[in-house]
């Protein structure tokens, strides 16, 4: 079963402010002094964002520790406090006793420091935009800031100093920032992007590195994948007969449009389709195929399942699944591929109405279980129907979607004890 799509507002807020702040410490591009220094004035400061100095060995800002100066807002050195708070009453200046270089080199162990940046000159603008971010200098052209994005009580404070590490977290931040941005872009792509930036779950597959082994390890919303004791699909073994009661359809025919939503081919049908379970009534959402069957009963596996998706009015999902065993053509798969969309992610309205009674066994007994979806997030509590008789489609038909589709199910899951019922 696929999961409906997420939005993600704040991963892009935080990718943009991300890349802000990468960017304020990158190499100086080709942009003269006037034109950075008109984008640093009308640079807002987030106010999601809490910026802290760090402490020296002793408790003083590090910036003080190490000697450097800070510099006013004009880009120009205020006068050296003097100590126990008095002025200074020598004039500064070089070798002086009020010099600001001395006392500052005596500050940082004897050691030379550098000038202040020249007003107006790249270093200067640096500076500048630290000064306004709540970044301090550690003295060697370098800037110290600590950022937390959760709020005042200070947890999950992230350190970020300028180098290699800045500059890969900078790079990752602008791709992933420019695919959230992206207006009418390949969203696919830019899922991609963000998600190889660590912003977005990776696109999970059926095959390869995001295969279903590591479903659980791309998100933690993802964990049930691994984690779960009542996941699907399952071998049905061993059901108990019992004299259960009959599924009531009540599909009639109605308007559907086509996605190839990259994962199956979905087919969202018009309101009015239902289920009835004891006395308890499931809406028609959409349906989707899978290649092979993601069922098996009793250790085999046909050649395409279809699953129809329905949910009641408290979001809880009920899945009757349709298996499909190569034969004759099958009018309703024909309907859907007829009206396939050429494109991945968009919708094609079908040219017909749908009568999804076709689409079921003449003999309505199943075998029925509770179990999860079979695709991420796996999420439990999912009542399954399968029913026990399968469909017939035309190898022609099969051939269509082993295109798009050579295989797109997931492996079979622990049964672990659960109860599995079946129509006598």
């Amino acid at each position: 079963m696929s999961p409906a799509p997420r939005s993600l507002p704040a991963a892009a807020r935080l990718a943009l402010a991300a890349a802000a702040l990468a960017a304020a410490f990158a190499p100086a591009r080709a942009e003269g002094p006037a034109t950075i220094a008109a984008q640093l004035s009308a640079m807002p400061t987030s106010p999601s964002f809490r910026m802290g100095i760090n402490k020296g060995p002793k408790g003083e800002p590090e910036a003080t520790a190490v000697g450097a100066r800070p510099i006013d807002r004009r880009g120009s050195e205020p006068a050296p406090a003097a100590k126990d708070g008095k002025a200074d009453e020598h004039p500064a200046g070089p070798g002086k006793p009020g010099d600001p270089k001395a006392a500052d080199a005596k500050a940082a162990g004897g050691k030379a420091v550098p000038d202040a940046p020249e007003p107006g000159s790249i270093d200067w603008l640096r500076a500048r935009l630290a000064e306004k971010l709540g970044a301090t200098s550690s003295g060697d052209n370098r800037f110290v800031m600590r950022v937390s994005n959760r709020g005042e009580s200070g947890e999950n404070i992230v350190s970020a100093r300028r180098g290699a590490a800045l500059a890969a977290a900078h790079r990752k931040a602008a791709r992933a920032a420019r695919a959230a941005a992206a207006p009418g872009g390949d969203g696919d792509d830019n899922a991609n992007i963000a998600a190889r930036a660590g912003l977005l779950p990776s696109r999970w597959d059926y095959a390869g590195v995001n295969g279903p082994d590591a479903w659980s390890r791309l998100s933690p919303e993802y964990a049930k994948c691994s984690s779960g004791s009542r996941q699907s699909p399952i071998d049905i073994r061993g059901g108990i007969a019992v004299d259960l009661e009959p599924i009531q359809f009540d599909y009639r025919p109605s308007d559907f449009s086509v996605i190839d939503n990259g994962h199956t081919v979905e087919v969202d049908v018009a309101p009015g389709n239902a289920i009835t379970v004891s006395g308890h009534r499931y809406e028609l959402k959409q349906f989707h195929f899978h290649r092979p069957s993601e069922e098996r009963v009793d250790g085999r596996q046909f050649d395409m399942v279809v699953h129809l998706v329905h949910e009641d009015a408290q979001g809880h999902r009920a899945v009757v699944a349709v298996l499909l065993d190569r034969g004759s053509a099958q009018p309703v798969v024909q309907a859907v591929w007829n009206d396939l969309p050429l494109e991945k992610g968009v919708a094609a309205p079908g040219t017909v109405k749908l009568d999804l009674a076709q689409l079921l066994p003449a003999d309505r007994r199943y075998y029925t279980y509770m179990g999860s979806e079979t695709t991420p997030p796996c999420s439990e509590g999912v009542l399954w129907m399968v029913m026990q008789r399968p469909v017939q489609i035309s190898p022609e038909q099969l051939s269509i979607f082993a295109r798009l589709y050579p295989m797109n199910a997931r492996p079979i899951q622990a049964a672990d004890g659960r109860l599995i019922k079946q129509s006598d």
